[in-house]
């Protein structure tokens, strides 16, 4: 047994059989129909038969993590290449590829920020990050396996006693001590727990507090931090498939004061945000942040400035500020660059209640106010 074992990412070992038993899990399958990649032979006889032999085919030679990323960067690479008018990156050249680093990203989809990280990596020839998934995404078995064989950790939030919390983002920070630490290995965490739905991206003092529990009382928390090699992390997407329903939830929360997700509710953001068109997608990676005070706070204030000046924004940023007759930071964009996403905003408006505009365009104008 290892002390890891109820948080970690399957092993090579085990690669296989999980896989098998996705091609034959049932309600996997309905996901894949559900996509819109199978139409050919979605209502053919015996279709779900037909959808398991072929991944059984695909993954027949799949034995370990690795062959599996290979697998994983082809499914992603054509995401972007399906869904994304033009993928940039910058800032992976400072990289070292012998180094573990801590990626402290914001976040925007469930599934794709770090995906994106990850492919850039993995095209790169950097070994891809170990990545911190809420255990709220993990209810449904194959959706916990998919996460699982790419090399995501678990961190536990679920409510249960205080000393049972602590004991589990203890184990989660010790699993982020060891990778970077003992076996130079990556981490990408999200800088706050659960996608920033407003435009808002600001760390999490608690994230900060939760990394630091492998040490707290024995290295100040700007030691602990530099000793990790933290590295912050900005995406951008132009046009974000989700809009609709983080508008939609904001808006319910502001009148309930509560807002109680639909059962797999998750589960379509992340079919969602996977299909659905997202223009432009720009990834930035900074520099390695050097912290110099023993304060979370101000450690997480760090990171978010450096994080938001990382922030490149898309025409619909600034399009969406102008419809609600904001002043933005310096638009960067040309007049029909403007007007074509003053458009396709004012065309996603007309598709929810007039109460549910502002939380769609804050979402969009808040990075460039």
């Amino acid at each position: 047994m290892n002390k890891f074992d109820s948080i970690r990412p399957y092993l090579d070992e085990e690669v296989h059989e999980v896989l098998v038993g996705l091609s034959n899990n049932r309600r996997f399958l309905k996901m894949l129909f559900a996509t819109g990649e199978f139409k050919g032979i979605r209502y053919l006889p015996f279709s779900r038969k037909i959808l398991s032999h072929l991944l059984k085919n695909k993954i027949k030679n799949v034995h370990d993590v690795s062959t599996y990323q290979d697998l994983f960067e082809g499914i992603v690479s054509n995401v972007v290449k399906t869904t994304v008018n033009n993928f940039s990156v910058s800032g992976i050249n400072k990289l070292d590829p012998k180094k573990g680093y801590l990626f402290i990203s914001n976040h925007r989809d469930i599934t794709l920020d770090s995906a994106l990280l990850n492919l850039s990596l993995h095209q790169n020839n950097f070994n891809t990050t170990y990545s911190a998934v809420g255990n709220n995404l993990l209810n449904e078995k194959w959706a916990s396996d998919l996460m699982r064989l790419n090399k995501s950790f678990i961190i536990d939030r679920s409510d249960k006693s205080k000393k049972d919390i602590y004991k589990s983002l203890t184990l989660a920070s010790d699993f982020i001590f060891d990778k970077i630490r003992i076996q130079n290995e990556s981490i990408w965490i999200a800088q706050k727990q659960g996608r920033s739905k407003d435009g808002n991206d600001y760390t999490d003092p608690s994230v900060i507090k939760m990394i630091h529990l492998n040490s707290r009382k024995k290295v100040p928390v700007d030691q602990y931090l530099n000793s990790l090699s933290v590295v912050p992390v900005s995406i951008s997407y132009e046009k974000d498939p989700n809009d609709l329903l983080k508008a939609r939830e904001l808006y319910l929360t502001d009148l309930n004061q509560t807002y109680i997700k639909e059962p797999k509710e998750d589960l379509q953001s992340i079919s969602d945000g996977i299909r659905g068109a997202k223009g432009d997608v720009f990834l930035n990676i900074g520099d390695e942040i050097n912290f110099n005070t023993d304060a979370y706070e101000a450690c997480s204030d760090k990171i978010t400035k450096e994080i938001k000046d990382l922030y490149k924004p898309h025409a619909t940023n600034y399009a969406a500020a102008i419809i609600q007759g904001k002043k933005t930071n310096e638009n960067i964009y040309s007049a029909d660059d403007i007007d074509g996403a003053i458009e396709y905003l004012k065309n996603r408006m007309k598709t929810i209640p007039e109460d549910m505009h502002p939380y769609l365009l804050n979402q969009y104008a808040n990075p460039v106010l």
